[in-house]
């Protein structure tokens, strides 16, 4: 018969430091997990009247908040980035900002054409700008089969509705 010696050897405890760390680490997690959902709160909660419904919109189109931010250097502005995705044969109705906006298509093809200008077909890396109160007659995609996609910048007065559907 053969002995065996199965002695384990005492298990060490993990230092005061590494216990500080994790204990520090569960509690940072703790409290972003308590504010995250306030941010975003306030967050959507700004940029509310961005987002499309039914009535504004076809119905595969949304519009998703990306940031909004105060600019610093310009005293009661803010700039605001959304995506806007619209499926295909998607469309805004008729509507004007508040502020200056820049578009930049990510996916697909946009018509667009602003009061008093031609209908307008914007490709992939292809930019274009509303200045403030312009009407946007026509907002689209091009496509009937596949989806589009732009990045669209705002920069307006701090608190002002965005986008307002015109009549």
């Amino acid at each position: 018969m053969i002995a065996t010696n199965l002695a384990v050897a005492p298990r060490q405890s993990p230092s005061r430091s590494m216990a500080l760390a994790i204990v520090g680490g569960l509690a940072s997690a703790l409290a972003i997990g308590k504010t995250l959902p306030m941010t975003m709160d306030t967050v959507s909660g700004a940029l509310a009247p961005l987002c499309a419904t039914a009535a504004e919109s076809s119905p595969l189109d949304k519009v998703e908040p990306i940031a909004s931010y105060a600019l610093p250097n310009v005293p009661g502005k803010r700039v605001t980035i959304v995506r806007v995705f619209y499926g295909p044969g998607g469309f805004s109705r008729p509507h004007r900002h508040a502020g200056s906006v820049t578009a930049y298509v990510t996916k697909g093809e946009i018509r667009s054409q602003l009061g008093g200008g031609p209908v307008e077909t914007f490709d992939v890396g292809q930019s274009f700008f509303e200045p403030p109160g312009a009407t946007h007659l026509v907002s689209a995609n091009a496509s009937t089969t596949e989806p589009a996609e732009l990045i669209a910048v705002f920069v307006a007065d701090e608190g002002a509705q965005l986008t307002t559907y015109l009549e």
